[in-house]
C-alpha cells in the first residue's frame, strides 16, 4: 500500500459485532470484578451478598434460583459467608422449617465498599475518554440494559 494511503476496513458482520461486544463486555466485567473490598471473597459469594443487599433477606431456595445454582451449592456458599460473618440465618417464628438468609453489618459494608471501589475505578477510566466517547458509552449502557432484560 502506498505511503499515506488510508487503510480501508471492511464493515463487521453482525456475528462479528456480537463477538466483539461479548469479548469487550467480558473483559470489562472481569476487570471490574477485580475491584472489591475483600480479596478472598469469590464472585459467587459476592453475588449472594449483592442480591441480599439489593433485594433484602431471602430463603436459600430463592437465592439458589436467582443465581441459577443448586440448593446444595448455594448452601455451601451461604455457609462460607456465615462463617465469615457476612450473613446470618434466621428461623421463621411462624414456620420453624423456614430459614431466611440476612445480610449482617459486615456484609452490608463489604457490598457498599466494593461498589464504591468499582465506581471509582470506572470513573477514573471514563475521565481518560473524550466527551464523545463517554456519550457513546452512556448510550451503549442503556442499550445493554435493555438487551439484558429481554
Amino acid at each position: 500500500m502506498a505511503s499515506g494511503a488510508a487503510t480501508k476496513t471492511r464493515a463487521l458482520t453482525i456475528a462479528e459485532q456480537a463477538s466483539e461486544l461479548r469479548m469487550g463486555t467480558f473483559r470489562l466485567a472481569r476487570r471490574l470484578r477485580g475491584e472489591k473490598s475483600v480479596d478472598d471473597l469469590s464472585d459467587p459469594q459476592f453475588s449472594v451478598l449483592g442480591g441480599l443487599y439489593k433485594e433484602g433477606s431471602a430463603t436459600l431456595r430463592a437465592l439458589a434460583e436467582r443465581d441459577r445454582v443448586s440448593a446444595p451449592s448455594m448452601n455451601r456458599t451461604v455457609n462460607c459467608l456465615e462463617e465469615a460473618g457476612y450473613v446470618t440465618r434466621e428461623t421463621d417464628a411462624a414456620d420453624r422449617r423456614k430459614v431466611t438468609i440476612a445480610l449482617t453489618e459486615a456484609g452490608h459494608t463489604t457490598v457498599t465498599e466494593t461498589v464504591r471501589k468499582r465506581d471509582a475505578w470506572i470513573t477514573q477510566q471514563l475521565r481518560a475518554l473524550t466527551p464523545d466517547e463517554r456519550d457513546t458509552l452512556a448510550r451503549a449502557a442503556e442499550i445493554m440494559r435493555r438487551l439484558a432484560t429481554q
